[in-house]
């Protein structure tokens, strides 16, 4: 038979038994707990002292157009700029829906009448200049690797080919894209001779001058990565009498992988960043000259909008680089790799 201290003790038990269990079903798992804290805890209060620190210096700076703009009038700014884009979009349709009504009663009166589709010529919104922001660096970044990796092999296959390329890089890699872009353009002008262009002169110009700011990076980490290739597997394609392109496919491009991605991500860097000053002077319609034209407006709303565009650039440039670590995983022989 129990007595009081016996039962006492066994309910204690049993409910730390309890206890135990539901803090183990409950838990999170390892170091889950303190991942979850560096990962957004951490970030997520350094970024609320960055606002405070904002807010608190910006009403102290007064500017030509009035005083800095803090948290709370870049955020309006942001929230008029999308709502503008929906308006925009809004009387796109409009338009042509009233062009598609016009059409129809033609053909009902002559269904042989000459029917013409007008384009809408409204001015580009926030959202569409980032998108040809996006189009105009991914040109310019794509063209660039199509050239910089096959160059990058070669030179660092053949240490004659590395002496030969290596003072032309080094050269060209410092030159500011401002010293690039006047050549550019009175190139293009006299070479892109159309009268039905299928691309705009001021593109062509912007995705050329980002080309050539940021094929360097690819071209100098694709080519230490071949020349770093363990001998060992250079050796075993000799023994199985590998072909020169499947040596490539199999060995080389595989085990580079990283270095390459490397200098990829460092060249849409640059050219993400080369692209906001080409805009600017080439008159591209994207972010570089959304900027310019909000500084040249000189309204009271002119520097939070500069602002935004900041803001929208430096998260985009962060989202790119994220997809390119996304990128690098899924094509690297290394499934594990940590992303950072």
């Amino acid at each position: 038979m129990l007595t009081t201290p016996s039962i006492k003790a066994s309910l204690l038990k049993l409910e730390s038994t309890e206890t135990m269990s539901f803090y183990k079903k409950f838990r999170l798992p390892g170091n889950t707990g303190n991942k979850f804290i560096k990962v957004f805890i951490i970030p997520f209060l350094a970024f609320l002292i960055f606002l405070g620190l904002w807010s608190a210096s910006a009403s102290r700076i007064e500017t030509s157009l009035g005083k800095v703009p803090g948290p709370t009038q870049v955020w309006q700014q942001t929230v008029s700029l999308f709502n503008e884009h929906i308006a925009e979009r809004k009387k796109e349709n409009e338009f042509y829906l009233r062009q598609d009504k016009r059409n129809a009663k033609k053909l009902e009166k002559n269904p042989d009448a000459e029917i013409k589709i007008r384009p809408y010529t409204g001015s580009p919104t926030f959202i569409d200049q980032i998108l040809t922001s996006l189009y105009t660096v991914m040109t310019g970044f794509i063209i660039a690797s199509l050239i910089a990796i096959p160059i990058g092999i070669i030179s660092g296959l053949s240490h004659t080919i590395h002496s030969a390329l290596n003072p032309l890089i080094q050269i060209f890699k410092p030159v500011s894209p401002l010293a690039w872009l006047p050549i550019v353009t009175m190139i293009v002008s006299a070479m892109y001779v159309s009268s039905d262009p299928m691309f705009s002169k001021s593109f062509l110009t912007s995705a050329i001058t980002v080309t050539l700011c940021c094929m360097w990076p690819t071209i100098i980490n694709t080519s230490l990565g071949v020349s770093t290739i363990d001998n060992d597997l250079i050796n075993v394609s000799r023994v199985l009498r590998l072909s020169w392109a499947t040596r490539i496919y199999k060995i080389i491009l595989p085990s580079s992988v990283p270095m390459i991605f490397a200098g990829l991500r460092l060249s849409l860097g640059i050219g993400w960043m080369v692209l906001i000053a080409a805009e600017m002077l080439a008159q591209n319609p994207g972010l570089g000259k959304f900027v310019w034209d909000e500084f040249q407006n000189g309204s009271s709303n002119s520097l939070a909008r500069i602002m935004v565009a900041v803001f929208a650039i430096g998260l985009t440039g962060l989202l790119l680089d994220r997809v390119m670590l996304l990128l690098q995983r899924k094509v690297s022989w290394d499934r594990n790799a940590v992303i950072r």
